[in-house]
């Protein structure tokens, strides 16, 4: 059952079924240039609404995302956003090592793969950052996952595109909230059968056929956050990242 509703989110809600678990498959921390989300009130928002598993994808950035899934094992994917040579975007799953930016888009899934990890196509007709659909065909056959819904994505005609590709291709359904600040967290998730936090788990329980999605989209005043931590995070003394020990982001 895959619900649709554009309705705003309550700001907290009850926990998934018992045997269900709600998941973020890209979202963002203070990792990422353009985001000074702490990922420690990142998990506290998503798990306030319902979410109990959620992958942080810093945009060229795995630091963060390692060690928030080393203390919360089973509450974290670490995950990693690669901008390619062909300047599209490609998430990693369950990666141990960081892919550098500017790695072609076909090394980067071989890289994916070489990790053990699991390739997770996000916003493919997106403007820009997707390419605006030019390289969907080629990616889908290599990805394991095509997210349908993207929660920052404002164009229903690229949102509906990414559904017809997933299931033209047969690809897995992913759903994310592309959160850039808090407030985003936790408003999409997809929900699926409990599972171990690894590959084979996710990809299981993606295919079980027991999947739910809510979609919620961002309000377009969400891009403010990420123009402004775009901006502080140039000013004079400037750290990269608020917090110590997370590891710094200067793409």
């Amino acid at each position: 059952m895959t619900s649709s509703s554009l309705s705003p989110r309550p700001a907290y809600c009850d926990p998934a079924p018992a045997g269900m678990l709600r998941l973020d498959l890209h979202l963002h921390t203070w990792g990422s240039w353009d985001c000074l989300s702490d990922p420690e009130v990142v998990l506290e928002q998503a798990r306030a609404r319902g979410v109990e598993r959620l992958a942080i994808t810093d945009h060229n950035r795995l630091g963060v995302a390692l060690a928030m899934a080393a203390r919360y094992p089973d509450a974290v994917i670490p995950g990693e956003e690669v901008k390619t040579a062909e300047g599209i975007d490609v998430i990693g799953l369950y990666l141990t090592d960081e892919i550098p930016r500017g790695t072609p888009m076909m090394e980067t899934v071989a890289e994916i793969r070489a990790q053990g990890g699991v390739v997770y196509l996000p916003h493919p007709y997106a403007a820009g950052k997707g390419g605006g659909g030019r390289f969907a065909e080629a990616l889908a056959p290599h990805a394991d996952v095509v997210e349908v819904w993207n929660g920052r994505l404002q164009s229903p005609r690229a949102q509906q595109e990414a559904r017809e590709l997933a299931h033209r291709t047969g690809r897995l359904m992913g759903v994310g909230t592309d959160a850039h600040s808090v407030g985003e967290v936790g408003q999409s998730w997809i929900q699926v059968p409990a599972h171990p936090n690894t590959p084979a788990g996710l990809l299981g329980a993606l295919g079980s056929g027991r999947v739910e999605m809510r979609m919620h989209r961002a309000s377009p005043h969400v891009f403010f956050h990420s123009n402004w931590a775009k901006l502080r995070k140039r000013l004079p003394g400037a750290s990269g990242t608020p917090g110590g020990g997370w590891g710094r982001d200067s793409s």
